[in-house]
């Protein structure tokens, strides 16, 4: 989609991928077929282009520091991701900026002696290190010593339930772990390294919203419309704007995402995902990239996610971000689970294609195991009251899933 983007606006896409087979090969300029973690052929991409972006965050920061160094080009740059490629470092960040964001620990904390919380005596805060101060790409810290190696303690303020979660590599629910009691902490610490996991309150929430914007080089942020989104077995099923939520959430969601782009010096596009519940809106993860709650943006905004994401690179002036129909439903088409004969498959595709102002968008992967995300159907809605438009998105989601049916949750 970001190569799409870019055809459209005359810029050439040189790409960096493991194969040629890759669905945006077939629009690149030109392709370095090599693993992602091949320096050496992301030096050669950087002969190629005038700046080099990144389509996921897994991302060999150490081994792309002597490019930056060179004067190779890197946006959003190496020490703006820098935070943003763990869950560890990313809650610090927050927690360094006094953003909102559930309540967590290391996991390494549940091996340390724990001190008594006095009477009426809150937790604190996890302390952020200052590595983005620094200049330097990120390390991670030294796993720490165990101290205490008897029975594992729950730090003072936390209790069962818990989620358990992955620093590093996780997503869509991959990664992810709910800890109910004593036992199902003591079976996580018996087969992970500590350092490499991170503990949090499980959050009560009413919605999942999303919010993505971007940064240009000159420090300017524009902000797409806040969304909700709703998962299935921890992946997302679909996306609708506009959020029903009041303003005061979307102006607060706003603030947080341009906080974030404005601390890291950020240039790109970054998504947000949040949680709104009793405890308001807290921040549940950073994306820094194009994302799945802004595809809808293709056809529902002036300009979309993609192209704002080509234009900052290109560095070209940014699109205008507003809205051009009162709301979109963008639903996600998983993996089924069972295989379906091609025929079959181009049925059903052109089934959700002749659906009401719907526009198809189908990958081009070749592995389709159930749950994994083929392509996107997004439907314009057409009413502005807020109650009929509701039902309007509930009418067409089941219109769509009477056609293609969600795999079995994980």
């Amino acid at each position: 989609m970001l190569a799409e983007a870019a055809a459209e606006l005359g810029v050439a896409v040189h790409l960096q991928c493991s194969s040629t087979a890759e669905p945006a090969a077939r629009l690149a300029a030109s392709v370095v077929e090599a693993p992602l973690d091949d320096v050496a052929a992301t030096r050669q991409l950087a002969e190629r282009c005038g700046a080099i972006s990144f389509e996921n965050e897994w991302l060999p920061l150490d081994a792309l520091a002597p490019l930056a160094a060179d004067g190779v080009s890197f946006l959003p740059n190496l020490d703006a991701l820098a935070p943003l490629l763990a869950k560890r470092s990313q809650r610090e960040l927050l927690d360094r900026l006094h953003l909102p964001t559930p309540r967590w620990c290391g996991l390494e904390a549940v091996l340390q002696p724990q001190e008594p919380l006095q009477p009426n005596q809150p937790a604190q805060p996890r302390q952020a290190s200052p590595f983005w101060e620094s200049g330097r790409p990120y390390q991670p810290a030294d796993p720490m010593p165990l101290r205490d190696p008897g029975r594992p303690t729950l730090p003072a303020g936390f209790q069962f339930p818990l989620m358990a979660k992955t620093s590093r590599g996780g997503y869509d629910g991959k990664g992810t772990l709910p800890i109910n009691d004593q036992a199902a902490l003591e079976r996580l610490l018996d087969r992970v390294h500590p350092a490499d996991w991170i503990l949090e309150e499980r959050v009560v929430f009413e919605r999942e919203l999303a919010i993505v914007a971007s940064r240009d080089r000159e420090g300017t942020v524009c902000c797409f419309p806040l969304v909700e989104t709703c998962q299935h077995g921890q992946v997302c099923d679909w996306v609708v704007f506009p959020a029903p939520v009041n303003h005061a959430v979307e102006a607060l969601a706003r603030n947080i995402i341009s906080s974030l782009l404005t601390a890291l010096d950020y240039v790109g596009v970054m998504a947000v995902e949040l949680f709104l519940g009793p405890s308001g809106l807290q921040v549940n993860e950073i994306a820094p990239r194009t994302h799945n709650s802004g595809h809808f943006t293709i056809e529902a905004c002036r300009c979309s996610q993609f192209s704002q994401q080509v234009r900052v690179v290109a560095g070209l002036p940014m699109g205008l971000p507003d809205p051009i129909v009162p709301g979109a439903l963008m639903v996600n088409l998983l993996g089924l689970d069972g295989p379906l004969e091609p025929d079959e498959e181009e049925r059903r595709l052109a089934a959700l294609a002749a659906l009401p102002d719907a526009h198809l968008h189908w990958y081009g992967k070749s592995d389709r195991r159930p749950g994994r995300k083929l392509g996107h159907l997004t439907l314009l809605l057409r009413h502005s009251d807020r109650e009929v438009r509701h039902a309007e998105t509930a009418r067409l989601l089941e219109q769509v899933r009477r056609i293609w049916p969600l795999p079995a949750r994980p």
